[in-house]
């Protein structure tokens, strides 16, 4: 039954997830939270781990759950469904890219998706900087430590952009906020 499960859940999750893992981070809360295969913290844990880790986190976030649910089995189930429906997707547009693609109508859908996307990880950012700072809404507490690498991660973005004229890189921004971690939380 778990299996079944995983499958239709992780499936849900590949169908609707728009805009990549960015996006579907509230879709794929809902559904680990809703099925109880594990709490907040947990997942906020998995987002953070799944960032850092090779590969992209929708994949990763369901292997690990697939995993604790199912065990190996339940891995592969779990990726199984949050990948099959992207790769049925990409094999449909890809034969018929040539004359779908330029489609008038199809551009604009495109174009009215983009700023919903923009929202939806906007939100996923404010609430995932709310409840490390704040914890959870039911038991608010304030983690100065949280706040002060935040400040610290936006602080070097800025100025490594202001200074360098470019982007600081994702790698050094996880490997930097773990050195903070390492020293704020001992």
């Amino acid at each position: 039954m778990i299996y079944l499960s995983l499958l239709w859940n992780f499936l849900k999750i590949g169908m609707f997830a728009f805009g990549g893992a960015y996006g579907a981070i509230p879709l794929i809360q809902e559904i680990i939270l809703d099925n109880n295969w594990m709490d907040e913290a947990m997942f906020t844990n998995i987002v953070g781990i799944s960032e850092s880790t090779p590969g992209p986190i929708m994949v990763n976030v369901a292997t690990y759950v697939g995993n604790s649910q199912g065990g190996i089995l339940g891995a592969a189930i779990a990726t199984i469904g949050v990948v099959l429906p992207s790769f049925v997707i990409i094999l449909l547009i890809t034969i018929s890219l040539r004359s779908w693609i330029q489609n008038e109508k199809v551009q604009a859908m495109l174009k009215g998706i983009k700023p919903c996307l923009m929202g939806i990880i906007l939100a996923t950012g404010i609430f995932m900087g709310f409840n490390a700072i704040f914890g959870k809404p039911q038991s608010i507490s304030f983690d100065l430590n949280a706040l002060l690498i935040l400040a610290l991660l936006a602080i070097l973005s800025n100025r490594y952009r202001y200074i360098l004229k470019k982007e600081l890189s994702p790698i050094l921004l996880i490997i930097f906020s773990a050195f903070l971690g390492i020293i704020f939380y001992k």
